[in-house]
Parts: C-alpha cells; structure tokens; sequence
C-alpha cells in the first residue's frame, strides 16, 4: 500500500511517501518539501502547492492520503491561510481520485514515537533508526508527513484501530 502523509502549510508542505506491507514493515519511498517563497502572492502558493500534490500523485499513485487535523489556533488569519493550503491539498487529491484520511498531530506522533509531543528532530531519529535511512535524508518538514503516512498503515495494516476520519 503506497501512502502520502502530507504537513500542509502555506509556504513550506511536507510530504512522505511510503509503502506499507504486511508485518507493519514501511519503506520510504520519497520525502520532501513544497516550497513556496515568503515573497509570493497567496494565490500563487495555493496554485503551486495544487500542481505539486498532483505531481506527486502522478509519479507516486498513492492508495490514499493523509494530513494533520486543521487545529484551531487563536488568530484567524492563520487559520484562514492554513484552510487555503488544506483546500489547494485536497482540490488536488480529490481530482486524481485518491481518498484523504485525518489525524491528530498529537495521534500521529505517538504512533511514530510513542510521544504525543515528540519534536520534528526526535522523529527523524527514530524514523531513519527504524527504516535503516540516514538522518540527513530526512527533511525536518516531512517528519509529520511522514508520522502521518506510518500512521494511518498501523492503523488499517494491523488493524489497532479506526482509521481517521475520511475528508
């Protein structure tokens, strides 16, 4: 099972992809980051960050989709930026057809850790200690994409639960 665990954000996206087997065995496949400069418009970014998940889903075909559950902060600008990134994101997923599931910040990196509160860094060790991958390959912004994506395959592959809510 090939999975996408994206970080939305407005100007730097994280993204994961791995393959999920049986065994609750994962690969990395790629991981990266969509980078949108600080000095483009809003528009620009949400049309960039719409053509890389479709970039994405065509090099990579992903059986599903995984992204952070919106939080809801105190300032409603970021919010409003945030759904802009989330709309771009799912615009692009539910064109190419590819169903997308929601978790918890807190939920993925306990599933990836064993920490809620785990920081992107200490991801990244143990993602690279898990999978046999060196450290630098890892940008800091896939760790979440990545917690995301090994997420939800624990939770439908070994059955330890409901998967997360379908968007």
């Amino acid at each position: 099972m090939i999975i996408l665990g994206i970080d939305p954000a407005i100007r730097t996206t994280g993204y994961g992809v791995i393959e999920a087997g049986t065994g609750g065995r994962f690969k990395v496949i790629d991981c990266g980051v969509i980078a949108n400069s600080p000095k483009l418009p809003h528009s620009e970014c949400v049309r960039r960050l719409h053509l890389g998940i479709c970039e994405l889903v065509n090099t990579f075909h992903p059986e599903c989709a995984v992204l952070e559950e919106p939080f809801m902060g105190k300032n409603a600008g970021t919010a409003i930026i945030l759904g802009m990134a989330r709309g771009a994101i799912l615009a692009a997923l539910s064109v190419n057809g590819v169903p997308a599931y929601a978790y918890a910040p807190t939920v993925a990196k306990r599933a990836a850790v064993g920490s809620g509160k785990a920081t992107k860094e200490q991801i990244a060790v143990m993602i690279a200690a898990e999978l046999g991958i060196e450290i630098e390959q890892i940008p800091l912004d896939s760790t979440d994409a990545l917690a995301l994506a090994m997420c939800h395959a624990g939770r439908v592959l070994r059955s330890c639960g409901m998967p997360g809510k379908l968007l």
